[in-house]
């Protein structure tokens, strides 16, 4: 049998959540089913969840998931399926792809190469399996082929490169082999989390492969937040020789995403003419992304919405605005009441009957979304008529208060017990985290009340410089925004406003960047305390992206002109000594997305002492 249908599902998994994990591998099964799909490829670890951590150095958890195999397999009734699981094996632990076909297993293969870089940690939990060596493993009373394996079925020969595996030099890659021995079809299950144009590269790698193997290709990413900070693009892709056959919508909000092709293995026909990238910018990416990434968090963390404390500036608009927007996307995707059903949002959905589906967000949205404006005698109008325009033009809730009370309430008591008044120009820095640290209490509040995750609205720049206060604006739940810079938060809210709908945004698109804590009559600005966001962006990216010193820094950013070389080498001074004193700082901020190819959250991306000697040298050099 030469001419097969083949498909691939992107699954909205949560670590050891075994029913969610079974019932979408479940639905996938029957979909294919339905389509007569011959060979159905399910993500990498999808029985446990990719994201365990170190519930996989546990016994119980490989145990669990052998558990579920064994009961998944009996749905594999005329169709041969790949499903991904931690297998323990000589009393060391694999990352399996496990390839059953009418309810028999063939066999497992385990992952030869473990992603150990930027975000990822495996070498952590598995054991990587060596080339060509095979063995043989019991399971379930059967005894199976286990190690670098290839099948036969459907008259032709299938072999996996299973994620990592396929990013590595042509010469050590698992397919090199394969190709070698006439494989027709490689199937890679995998885990590959989103960045800002990571699918174009993974395009052109799985397009590359089917190439230079000579065969089919076919890929199969998770999809969604699966366990926190990781967002996946949920991509299937199908190459044959060198042309994409078939690919599906990225980032989609359902659990189940499956796409198929017709392929004629033995004259190499499809039944799709070659298709072309789906090209999205990094304003579109991140939009689509966060959106995603924001639904999936507050579904399984059974949260019932979000409290935010909008400023009216920058920040916490794109935080509002993410959420308006997720639910704008989700209600697209899935309709208003599988939307309910999904989030548990408190709205039944006869409330909704004979509403527009505009008019249905707005009303979701007054009940998904809290804010509140937390006015000082600094604060000013423009920031407060921002706040409210932008919460009423996507529906939020919306109040405001003052905090002053409470702000005189503490300084009062702390100028009793100095004997003296505090002053701005002796206690600045207390004078101005003390109001941010005020809101804290009553915004927490407010989010325990309605059981809501509180949104933190610090930035990656604010993460890098530490231009926030603790307990204060990084108080929260969930950092959505924290994953990326400052500057690109100010163009992104322009190219929202524009793109995406949203008219409340020209207020907040008309302000400077303020935290507007200090008097008035000192014209406070972000800017003006650090230095140009632009600036800050691009030392950021040397320094801690590309990890250069600071005078390897201003080499490369020299060559740029970006500005007066005196006022570069002040502003790489500051950086750094701010990023070494501010360490503490990141180390507590409330969990972020990993957005661009790199990130600050030591719990994902980069890891920095929190005592060191604070470039002292290689500043002095510079």
């Amino acid at each position: 049998m030469s001419f097969l249908r083949i498909a691939g599902a992107a699954l909205n998994q949560t670590p050891i959540d075994w029913e969610n994990n079974s019932r979408n591998i479940i639905e996938a099964i029957g979909q294919a089913r339905k389509e007569k799909i011959d060979i159905l490829c399910l993500p990498e670890l999808c029985i446990s969840g990719y994201g365990c951590e170190d519930l996989f150095l546990s016994e119980w958890v490989p145990a669990r998931a052998m558990e579920e195999l064994l009961r998944l397999k009996e749905y594999c009734d005329g169709i041969t399926v790949s499903l991904g699981l931690p297998l323990r094996f000589n009393g060391s632990l694999y990352n399996v792809a496990c390839l059953i076909r009418d309810k028999r297993i063939l066999g497992c293969t385990a992952k030869q190469f473990l992603a150990n870089d930027g975000v990822h940690y495996e070498t952590r939990w598995f054991t990587p399996w060596k080339a060509t060596q095979k063995d043989r493993i019991v399971l379930g009373g059967g005894e199976y082929n286990f190690g670098d394996l290839i099948y036969e079925v459907h008259g032709i020969k299938v072999a996996y490169e299973i994620c990592e595996d396929a990013w590595r030099p042509y010469d050590v890659r698992p397919g090199t082999r394969h190709c070698k021995n006439n494989v027709q079809l490689i199937l890679n299950p995998s885990a590959s989390h989103f960045s800002f144009g990571k699918s174009k590269i993974r395009y052109d790698l799985i397009i590359g492969s089917s190439e230079k193997f000579n065969c089919t290709y076919l890929y199969a990413d998770l999809v969604g937040n699966e366990a926190g900070r990781i967002i996946y693009d949920g991509e299937v892709l199908i190459a044959r020789n060198g042309k994409l056959i078939q690919r599906n919508d990225r980032l989609s909000f359902k659990n189940v995403n499956l796409v198929s092709a017709e392929v004629d293995f033995s004259t190499g026909q499809t039944s799709k003419d070659a298709l072309i990238h789906d090209e999205r910018e990094k304003n579109y990416e991140f939009w689509e992304a966060t959106s995603l990434g924001l639904f999936d968090y507050v579904r399984k963390s059974r949260s019932k919405g979000f409290v935010l404390s909008l400023s009216g500036g920058a920040d916490s608009s794109a935080c509002a605005i993410m959420v308006n927007e997720m639910v704008k996307q989700a209600v697209k995707e899935l309709g208003a009441e599988e939307f309910i059903r999904k989030t548990g949002v408190e709205i039944k959905m006869q409330e909704l009957k004979g509403f527009s589906e505009k008019d249905q967000i707005k009303k979701l949205m007054n009940k998904i979304l809290i804010c509140a404006y937390q006015g000082t005698e600094n604060s000013g109008t423009a920031t407060l008529n921002s706040a409210r325009k932008l919460a009423e033009s996507i529906g939020a809730s919306f109040y405001e208060w003052k905090i002053d009370h409470e702000v005189d309430s503490y300084s009062s008591e702390v100028e009793k017990i100095l004997g003296r008044k505090l002053d701005w120009k002796t206690d600045d820095i207390a004078m101005q985290n003390i109001q941010a640290r005020a809101r804290a209490p009553i915004i927490w509040m407010l989010a325990n009340i309605h059981n809501a995750l509180l949104i933190t609205t610090s930035n990656r720049s604010e993460g890098d410089v530490g231009y926030t206060t603790m307990d204060g604006d990084t108080a929260g739940s969930i950092a959505p925004i924290a994953g990326v810079d400052k500057h690109f938060i100010q163009n992104w809210l322009i190219w929202a406003e524009k793109n995406l709908d949203q008219p409340g945004l020209r207020y907040v698109n008309s302000l400077i960047p303020t935290a507007e804590l200090r008097p008035a009559e000192n014209t406070q600005t972000d800017e003006k305390d650090l230095m140009p966001y632009s600036i800050l962006a691009q030392i950021e990216r040397e320094a801690i992206r590309n990890h250069h010193s600071p005078s390897e820094v201003f080499k490369v950013l020299k060559a740029q002109n970006l500005e007066d070389e005196t006022l570069l080498k002040e502003h790489i001074r500051k950086f750094f000594r701010l990023w070494a004193r501010n360490q503490w700082k990141r180390e507590r901020i409330a969990p972020s997305f990993h957005l661009d190819d790199f990130n600050v959250d030591p719990r994902s991306w980069c890891r920095f002492p929190i005592l060191s000697g604070g470039f002292a040298s290689e500043l002095d050099n510079l």
